[in-house]
Formats: C-alpha cells, structure tokens, sequence
C-alpha cells in the first residue's frame, strides 16, 4: 500500500510564496533562483523544490496567492457598507495598489508584466474583477449611470499615482484626493 502524499504546512507554504515574491520582485524572474527564494524563505533548497516543482510553478503561486489576497481584501473592504464610500475606495485601492508603492513595490508589477506568459489568465482576470468591484460600489452609494467611467478614472488615477509617489502613505492622501473629487 503506497504511502498518502505529504500535505505542507498552509502557513510555511504562505510564507515561502511571500518570501519568493519579494525575492522575484528585487531579482526579476530571470536572475531570481531558487536557491535565493530558499534562503530568503528560511528553508532548504529540496524543502522548496517538495513544494514547488520548478521556478515558474512557484513564481505563478506567488503572484496568483498574492492577487488572490489583494482581490478578496478589496472585496471585504468594498462590502462594509456601514462606512462611506470614499473610505471604502481609499482602503481599497491602498490594499489593491498602494501596498505596492515604492522602490521594492515598483518591481513587482513590473515583474508580472514582464512575464505574463508565465502567470495565464489571473492577469487579465484579477485587474477586470477589482474593475467590477469598484465599479459596483460606486452604482451601489450613488445609483449614477456613470459609475464605469468613475472606476476606471480612479483606477487610472491610481496607476499613475504609484510611479509619482515614494511613500504608501503620499499614495493614500493623493488618492483620497482623486475619490473626493471624483465620488460624490
């Protein structure tokens, strides 16, 4: 009778794929190893590989958990309807973007886009789906007809505003900025 497979730690396994996307943000994937991830992460180079059959399996788990987490905090965030809309847009926008911003924070964006042969649809599929939620929580407090232009202006705005600021924080109240003037 063959032995069951092995089943890794939920937590380990959450923070090897933090540890490899920071690593593959300061790398890139090219220059990024698995053995760097392995250190970075604190465990041995085959404990990574019984996670992790190869690089690319892991760099897509990195950054599909990653856009998973962001997606389902913006979901929550976009949900509380006890708080105004405004704050719920800033909170989610900082969650979905503004983590983001910052020396580190400008690669790895910068990483998906190089390599989205590598990552399949969650490109495409979780940038649509943040669209919607926004989109849905702007018609939801305003019953305006112009709720798509306003969510793709702010999130426009939101990308522009992750290449001008240094700061999470300069992030936060220039966007704060943009919902003001944009959400009534």
């Amino acid at each position: 009778m063959a032995a069951p497979p092995k089943v890794a730690d939920p937590g380990r396994r959450a923070a090897v794929l933090e540890s490899a996307l920071l690593t593959f943000a300061r790398h890139g994937y090219r220059k990024t190893s698995m053995e760097e991830v392995a250190r970075a992460a604190r465990i041995s180079r085959p404990g990574l590989y019984f996670l992790f059959d190869s690089k690319e399996v892991l760099f897509r788990a990195a950054v599909t958990r990653a856009l998973e987490n962001d997606l389902a905090a913006a979901e929550r965030i976009l949900a509380d309807t006890g708080r105004p809309v405004r704050e719920r847009l800033v909170d989610a926008f900082d969650q979905w973007a503004g983590r983001y911003v910052g020396p580190l924070g400008r690669d790895v964006p910068s990483v998906i886009e190089q390599n989205p042969d590598l990552l399949g649809a969650i490109v495409e599929t979780a940038p649509k789906r943040f669209e919607e939620l926004v989109t849905a929580a702007i018609a939801a407090a305003s019953g305006r007809a112009s709720a798509i232009g306003v969510a793709q202006t702010l999130i426009s705005a939101s990308v522009g505003l992750k290449h001008q600021v240094e700061t999470r924080e300069a992030y936060r109240a220039r966007f704060a900025t943009a919902v003001g003037l944009l959400v009534a």
